[in-house]
């Protein structure tokens, strides 16, 4: 019998058990080629089915209309924080960027490196515990493009409803961590990308939606594989692409696709993150929760209790009892319980029988 955990991992996570069991089956043998995805050619038939394949469904899942571009590119999200000012803003534009935890921070840092950046939000001041009404954000509406993360994986906190921006300007979004995890209306954004290490897949890829019209903003000699013209023209062949990890993105798409799709997962989702958030929130602040409600994550959950010591001893006998990855990051401490597409309902409610056990024998 296989052992396998509660696994509330924050990336690499968690990936969907019959997705393992399908690349296990295959691993040494694909589909009666002979050979692993990790052995073959980028340039066989083989994989261009892969690939093509898994592209077909993202975009029915998605339901991605004509005239966006999809790219499986490497680097991680981190890469694209400067990718994308390279490839869309202009010499001597500016790029407004809504601040709202650890990696929009970042991504609007790495902007500034490279060039004007207009923080229009920055929600550090109240330690990103929640998100910008519309009519706080100081958009510029000459911006090259207005840049969000849908949902902060290290605070947990997570867009209802995408910005507005101003007329003419892309907006533009990184989804790692909830990308899959709901529906979304692709026609209102000009660029999404996502690590797959969260919901999409292993990590070694990002999947990056663009819209064409955009590509053409790209200037000539930008290096090759900062290029996403370049890469979108060649099918994100470029060169070697991550073959193995773009395989597994494709079995996770077909999973999804076997549950109902991402209405389906939604509805999955949205159980777990009530069970547990129900749990905090009956616990007379045993257990705190970071985000406001309004604001809170369906995929990321962090909390606090009354001392370090006590989350030190929960992560330590949490441990014990198989529910993994529960300490919070290193930059703001606590506990996070990450809860993508394919942890089961049944680890969301094994940690909130523990967590009930641990306030009955600390509390």
């Amino acid at each position: 019998m296989v052992k396998r955990v509660h696994n509330f991992n924050a990336g690499p996570s968690i990936l969907p058990l019959p997705v393992l069991e399908k690349a296990q089956a295959e691993l040494l043998d694909f589909q009666g080629c002979g050979m692993s995805v990790m052995e073959m050619s980028h340039r066989s038939k083989e994989f261009e089915g892969i690939i093509q394949t898994a592209e077909a469904d993202l975009r029915e899942l998605m339901g991605i209309p004509a005239g966006y571009k999809v790219l499986f590119v490497q680097g991680g999200a981190t890469l694209q924080f400067a990718m994308i000012p390279m490839n869309f803003r202009p010499a001597g534009a500016s790029a407004d960027y809504i601040v709202t935890g650890a990696w929009s921070k970042t991504a609007a840092k790495e902007a500034g490196k490279l060039g004007t950046t207009h923080v229009v939000f920055n929600g550090e001041g109240e330690n990103f515990t929640r998100l910008p009404a519309q009519e706080e954000l100081q958009l510029d509406a000459n911006a090259a493009y207005l840049h969000f993360c849908h949902n902060e994986t290290i605070h947990g906190v997570e867009f209802r409803q995408e910005p507005i921006a101003p007329e003419g300007v892309p907006l533009i979004c990184d989804m790692s961590s909830d990308f899959l995890s709901q529906p979304v209306d692709v026609s209102k954004y000009a660029m999404i990308y996502a690590g797959a290490q969260k919901n999409a897949g292993p990590a070694g890829v990002v999947v990056a939606i663009i819209r064409e019209d955009l590509l053409a903003r790209v200037p000539e000699k930008m290096p090759a594989l900062l290029d996403y013209r370049l890469l979108a023209e060649s099918g994100s062949l470029h060169n070697t692409p991550p073959c193995f990890s773009i395989y597994m993105v494709g079995l996770v798409l077909k999973w999804l696709k076997e549950l109902g799709g991402l209405s389906a997962i939604h509805r999955i989702n949205q159980q777990k993150a009530e069970l547990i958030y129900g749990a905090i929130d009956a616990s007379d602040g045993y257990y705190r929760g970071h985000a406001k409600p309004e604001a809170r994550s369906i995929m990321n959950i962090p909390f606090r209790m009354q001392s370090e010591e006590l989350e030190e001893m929960f992560v330590k006998e949490a441990k014990k009892a198989d529910l993994i990855g529960l300490k919070g990051h290193r930059s703001v401490g606590g506990l996070r319980a990450s809860i993508y597409n394919a942890l089961p309902l049944e680890s969301a409610q094994a940690l909130v029988d523990f967590m009930a056990d641990f306030r009955q024998r600390h509390g």
